[in-house]
């Protein structure tokens, strides 16, 4: 299976970087990972409504040009399903056993991702109601996917390798 991860902007913390290098790895033995970031458009703290939309949308625009036509896209959202652990792990097999190998996760920068990008996304995707930084989602979400094709495998999944 290939699992994309496109996400806005650049991870600058030392920790998350590490984490997310530490799942890339674990995850290897178990799928190919990819994680493009998009370039976050520049804006001033105190946006009007239809400022922030012209900034999803352009994040949204740099979304969509890396998204393939054949991806199963998994947007993050707040508004989104929950799952469990297991019920990931579960919606990856079928994708999976239906010849579905290509997944992209979508993780939008600070103000969410346009109604474009949600269109396009087979599913929306939440972690909580609560809001997370976008950063954090994005280690949040390597383990997650880690811990879903453990359990799919009927590996006991552990911290440590």
């Amino acid at each position: 299976m290939q699992i994309t991860i496109v996400t806005v902007g650049k991870l600058k913390e030392k920790y998350l970087r590490e984490g997310i290098a530490e799942y890339t790895k674990r995850l290897s033995a178990y799928c190919k990972l990819q994680i493009v970031e998009v370039s976050d458009e520049k804006a001033p703290e105190e946006l009007s409504a239809s400022e922030m939309e012209q900034v999803k949308r352009k994040e949204g625009e740099r979304i969509l040009a890396q998204i393939k036509p054949d991806h199963y896209v998994i947007a993050l959202a707040i508004d989104g399903q929950m799952w469990s652990s297991e019920k990931l792990s579960s919606e990856l097999d079928k994708l999976a056993l239906h010849g579905r190998s290509q997944v992209a996760f979508v993780i939008g920068g600070s103000l969410g991702l346009s109604a474009e990008v949600l269109k396009r996304a087979d599913v929306q995707l939440s972690f909580s109601k609560m809001t997370f930084p976008h950063q954090l989602v994005r280690l949040v979400l390597v383990e997650q996917v880690y811990r879903a094709f453990r359990i799919g495998r009927g590996d006991a999944y552990r911290t440590k390798p």
